[in-house]
């Protein structure tokens, strides 16, 4: 598979909307410098912030404000200089909002990166220019293209300890674009860039005059964001409003994925009731449509009994319900997860009693171009797998970060999609009914054809 670069940005005046973006690397690649870079030079750092920053980096004898401190939020984080949890960052330019989420680096806190990253429409993954990638940058970019992020970024960081050399830029570039090939990710950009310095973040530098791309700033503007990944609408009902005195009934939640229209004919699922929509509202003002990521109101034609948990569906292409899941899942805590182990699973606005029935494999994705590598040798040069460790102690048992395929039972049917079709209705929690802690993170189906 042949990994496209994305097309060259094309500037304009209008306003692109708003960005889902998450930033992962190996520990030390300057993900949060990066970060506190691109908020300073983008004036999203208030006064006070800025001299908290300045002051600590004072304390610790440095001569300039170290602005890794603007996003490691937690005390352990700034004694040890690392990330640990995901801290997100809102921002915004003229031209677009952002909601960023800085994911760790560290191999033991991948499921961080997981959580970040799974409501991320860009990944943004950096290479420190010295090192070229790393183990940890090859595991953030398979989760990457596990969790489906529609593209990828690569920073090629700390050209300034390079010289700025374009022939090393250049060699990373096309390492990567062949490990990402082999992933299945389909676009993504590399860009050269120095945190520390500025350089190619926000405003071009003439060290870099050899590159004739974007600044990371004008890329994340205007890299395009497809809004609506399919046009059946899905509407997971989360609150049943209702008004006695004017007889009004209305169903609220979020639209999933695609969208919904007045006159629209409906199902109403499990139940299998139909009707009409007779009205949307917006904010409470009447609309007559309503798209994916808005929160709306239904009014339907008929009296139905619908609650929390329901799902309504265009009736000529509602889901299938079903009870027994085939699942890649990416284990959270720090309880195992076992064969037998009751759980709740939370599929968007509704919660049913499952078992684990199996745990048949677990990923190895330590190095999974290898692993590809092999795959296409053992089958005529055709497929490219991850690597399924069959015959790992841990099949039985999945341990924290661990990533996996599972078989799961649920109490009742559920309207679970597959993942690679939609990332919102296929994706699922489990949950431990005891303490109601999360437990795992799950994708339905087979997202990067690994379960042959």
């Amino acid at each position: 598979m042949t990994v496209l670069l994305d097309a060259p940005v094309e500037k304009d005046t209008e306003v692109a909307g708003l960005l889902r973006l998450a930033t992962a690397g190996s520990v030390d690649d300057g993900k949060s410098t990066l970060v506190g870079r691109l908020l300073y030079d983008t004036k999203s750092v208030l006064a006070d912030q800025f001299e908290a920053v300045e002051r600590t980096s004072r304390d610790r004898g440095l001569e300039q404000a170290d602005l890794a401190l603007l996003t490691d939020g937690l005390r352990s984080e700034r004694e040890q200089g690392i990330t640990i949890d995901v801290a997100y960052r809102y921002f915004a330019t003229p031209r677009r909002r952002f909601i960023l989420a800085d994911t760790p680096g560290h191999v033991q806190y991948t499921r961080n990166m997981v959580t970040g990253a799974s409501t991320a429409e860009l990944a943004v993954i950096l290479v420190d220019a010295r090192k070229g990638l790393a183990e940890q940058t090859r595991r953030h970019t398979a989760v990457s293209a596990l969790l489906r992020v529609p593209r990828v970024l690569l920073a090629v960081n700390k050209m300034d300890l390079v010289g700025f050399d374009k022939d090393r830029f250049h060699e990373i570039e096309a390492d990567f674009a062949a490990y990402a090939g082999a992933l299945g990710v389909e676009h993504f950009q590399a860009l050269p860039v120095s945190a520390l310095r500025g350089d190619n973040v926000v405003e071009p530098s003439a060290d870099l005059a050899w590159f004739d791309g974007p600044t990371l700033l004008e890329y994340l503007e205007n890299v395009p964001v497809q809004t609506e990944k399919r046009p059946d609408g899905r509407f997971p009902v989360q609150y049943v409003i209702r008004d006695q005195a004017s007889d009004y009934r209305g169903y609220a939640g979020t639209v999933a994925s695609g969208h919904l229209e007045v006159g629209d004919p409906i199902v109403v699922l499990p139940s299998g009731q139909r009707s009409t929509i007779a009205g949307i509202d917006l904010l409470g003002r009447a609309a007559g449509r309503a798209a994916a990521g808005q929160a709306a109101t239904l009014l339907l034609a008929d009296e139905l009994d619908v609650s929390r948990g329901d799902l309504i569906a265009p009736a000529d292409a509602a889901p299938t319900a079903v009870q027994d899941v085939v699942a890649t899942v990416c284990h959270l805590s720090e309880r195992p997860l076992n064969v037998g182990d009751r759980v709740l699973l939370k599929h968007t606005t509704r919660t049913v009693k499952a078992i684990v029935k199996e745990i048949s494999a677990k990923l190895d994705i330590s190095d999974p171009l290898a692993a590809a590598s092999a795959a296409r040798a053992g089958a005529g040069g055709e497929a490219d797998e991850f690597d399924w460790d069959d015959e790992a102690p841990a099949t039985h048992s999945l341990t924290a970060n661990d990533i996996g395929r599972v078989v799961l039972r649920t109490a009742s049917p559920i309207l679970l999609e597959p993942y690679a079709a939609d990332r919102e209705t296929g994706s699922f929690l489990l949950i431990d009914p005891a303490s109601g802690d999360t437990l795992t993170a799950g994708m339905s189906g087979d997202p990067l054809g690994v379960f042959s």
